[in-house]
């Protein structure tokens, strides 16, 4: 006989990925389901930045659960290498913002969170071509590779024993009462306890088809495209991760750099475009001329999870007593994921959470 697990997940992304490490650290039994391959969507696709843009400009729902990351990644990175050999290239190689016209803003953020910063010299500038406006240096700000943190996650939940099922898409449910007794999927039925949805970009479709009759308490998200470049530059050509208006430079550890993004609204195409390709390139070319010597090896698209001001919704259902969401973060599933995951599990298994709910509420009032 099959037993149930104590946590069954809908969606493979870093998310859902983190939300089961928290779980199965917890001592619960964790299944994760996942339509096509686990992490391959949004989390793959991002750049890794582990600090929302402008964090000043954001709600303030976003800087908490930003915070909480920051404090539990260091450990998290150190726990996967040592349990997975594979290193999810978590690095601390700051972040440069160019341009800050709202420059009070930003140093009252920093000063009110306890973030480092200082003005950068010209040195910074060497081999950058722009025109700074009141820069800030974040010497501490790191970024992961996702790709290489979703691999070492996989394999962190693989060694703890959590089921991990791909292509095996959601297609209904059984609803007894106010409670979901069982799933139906593309390769079978199960049954569950505890349903967590973490979709990512499609868990605002997954709700109208799954509870078409319960959409006031239906979380709000929609898919938002973003495009990005990656060079095939050599170590130590960048040293830093660089953000310059709306569009950023990040160099991994073995000298490729990551040229993005951009934002838009096209439902679920996740084709990429030539207007974007050439949008991007000439960003990073006019921004760092020493990459016209660096091949250019990839062009993607992804499809963030996008709500209104970027709050995520992570909240237990108000009408389902068994089901719970963890989706909608946005540009930044890896900046708020730790703490998002570690949030999620404090409310299901009741305890007390290190950063306030309600903001994330399904049921929240946004002006």
């Amino acid at each position: 006989m099959i037993k149930t697990p104590d946590i069954t997940i809908i969606g493979g992304g870093v998310i859902g990925l983190l939300t089961a490490r928290e779980f199965i650290n917890a001592g619960a039994t964790v299944t994760v389901i996942e339509k096509n391959r686990l992490g391959q969507e949004s989390s793959w696709a991002g750049g890794g930045i582990l600090l929302p843009l402008y964090p000043w400009r954001q709600a303030d729902a976003i800087t908490r659960l930003t915070l909480q990351s920051l404090s539990l990644y260091p450990a998290l990175a150190a726990q996967l290498i040592s349990d997975t050999q594979k290193d999810p290239e978590w690095t601390p190689c700051g972040l440069l913002i160019t341009k800050n016209p709202d420059i009070t803003a930003a140093l009252d953020w920093c000063n009110a969170n306890h973030i480092a910063f200082q003005t950068p010299n010209a040195d910074f500038f060497n081999g950058l071509v722009t025109t700074p406006d009141n820069p800030l240096w974040l010497s501490e700000i790191a970024q992961a590779r996702n790709p290489r943190l979703v691999k070492s996650l996989i394999q962190d939940l693989v060694n703890k024993g959590v089921t991990l099922l791909e292509h095996c898409e959601l297609t209904g449910i059984t609803l007894t009462q106010n409670r979901i007794t069982g799933i139906n999927t593309t390769t079978g039925s199960l049954s569950v306890n505890q349903l967590i949805i973490s979709a990512g970009a499609w868990t605002g479709q997954l709700f109208q088809t799954l509870f078409p009759e319960m959409l006031n308490n239906a979380p709000k998200i929609a898919p938002v495209k973003g495009q990005m470049l990656l060079f095939d530059g050599t170590p130590e050509l960048l040293r830093t991760m660089v953000l310059d208006g709306d569009q950023y430079l990040i160099p991994r550890r073995d000298g490729k750099i990551l040229a993005g993004s951009t934002v838009e609204q096209d439902n679920f195409n996740k084709n990429t475009t030539t207007a974007a390709k050439d949008r991007l390139t000439e960003f990073a070319l006019t921004l760092m001329p020493a990459l016209k010597n660096a091949p250019l090896i990839h062009h993607w698209a992804g499809l963030r999870p996008g709500t209104e001001h970027g709050i995520p919704y992570i909240d237990k259902h108000p009408e389902i007593s068994n089901l719970s969401i963890n989706a909608g973060h946005f540009r930044n599933g890896l900046v708020m994921g730790p703490a998002s995951a570690q949030l999620m599990v404090d409310l299901i298994l009741n305890r007390p959470t290190a950063v306030a709910p309600e903001p994330y509420k399904l049921s929240r009032l946004i002006d």
